[in-house]
């Protein structure tokens, strides 16, 4: 991510928690399991994200070891790991996705449609000087990369659900990813006509996120309402909106990134909309900063089906961090 002030002793207990839970993990892992979960830090596997259901066999396969293909002691393990990096929403709303799958199969009855098929994977050693993590399978892609003691990075970070909303059966009502949707058409909804004439660039919304999943982001563009054309309420909302992506993972390593949108300016940060603005329309929206960019779509399945996205220009996977980590290390070695 960009330049972080991570605070050094809240970021060592999140790096060693989690170097702990990969190691536990691993340890109880036979040496075939082992050698599906884990690749070298700098395997292109590494940047092989996605948020559909990949593949198992052939070109284009998902890495990695399933929950399907773990005894459910290691899967508690797993769990874990993952817990080891979320926020109790987080976690919660994790599990609620892959949940989702049961679902899905109740109304399709896909063989795809699998509670189980999540993939853990490991890069590099837990508790080296720089390695990370995935948990990852349909509408859930987290990442983590630890380098030196901190960690560093948490993008690309992926929720989807689908249902956005449940219809029926027994869970009528739950709509997992209701805070993404909510704190968002508040927002647009709270825009004078001047100001909605800026936010929303288009009347019809795209199909899905522009950037799908692709392993690098750029900009998307100025177009768009900025902060400096938000009163002090909706720039408030436009905070709550930010801080539902980031705290997604845990409260000190949320702080960091906060930290480091706010150092690369506010002032410098666009919501853009695009279709409509009532519940059941349509719709997608992004926010965009200097180093960061959010992007939500509902548009799919009479606009019932929600994707969303946090991603870091440059610190994706740990990218700058890690460039600069081993450019220290190549001058020490000289």
């Amino acid at each position: 991510m960009a330049a972080l002030t991570v605070a050094p002793v809240k970021g060592h207990e999140a790096a060693v928690e989690m170097a702990d839970a990969a190691k536990v993990w691993l340890q109880s892992l036979s040496k075939e399991q082992r050698s599906q979960a884990t690749f070298e830090l700098t395997d292109k596997e590494r940047e092989n994200w996605h948020f559909i259901p990949k593949p198992f066999e052939g070109e284009g396969m998902r890495g990695g070891l399933t929950l399907k293909d773990m005894e459910p002691q290691q899967r508690h393990l797993a769990f874990a790991l993952l817990s080891s990096g979320m926020s109790h929403r987080g976690f919660l709303t994790s599990t609620q996705i892959m949940s989702l799958e049961h679902v899905l199969w109740e109304m399709e009855q896909d063989a795809k449609r699998d509670t189980m098929m999540y993939y853990v994977s490991i890069f590099g050693k837990p508790g080296s000087d720089a390695w990370g993590w995935r948990f990852e399978g349909h509408h859930l892609s987290i990442n983590f990369t630890i380098a030196d003691g901190k960690v560093t990075s948490a993008t690309p970070n992926f929720f989807a659900s689908n249902p956005g909303e449940i219809l029926e059966g027994p869970r009528k009502g739950l709509r997992v990813l209701a805070a993404e949707e909510d704190v968002a058409r508040e927002l647009v909804q709270s825009l004078s006509d001047e100001q909605k004439a800026k936010a929303i660039v288009e009347e019809k919304a795209p199909r899905d996120i522009l950037t799908s999943a692709e392993p690098t982001v750029e900009s998307l563009g100025d177009a768009g309402l900025t902060w400096g054309d938000l009163t002090k309420e909706q720039r408030q909302g436009l905070r709550e909106l930010i801080h539902v992506y980031v705290h997604r993972i845990r409260s000190e390593v949320a702080k960091d990134d906060l930290a480091a949108i706010k150092e690369a300016g506010m002032d410098k940060i666009v919501f853009a909309w695009a279709g409509g603005i009532e519940k059941g329309d349509p719709h997608y929206y992004r926010v965009q900063g200097p180093t960061f960019l959010i992007e939500y779509a509902n548009t799919q399945n009479n606009a019932n089906h929600v994707h969303a996205v946090w991603r870091d220009f440059a610190g994706d996977f740990g990218r700058d961090v890690l460039k600069e980590h081993y450019q220290a290390h190549h001058k020490k070695d000289k």
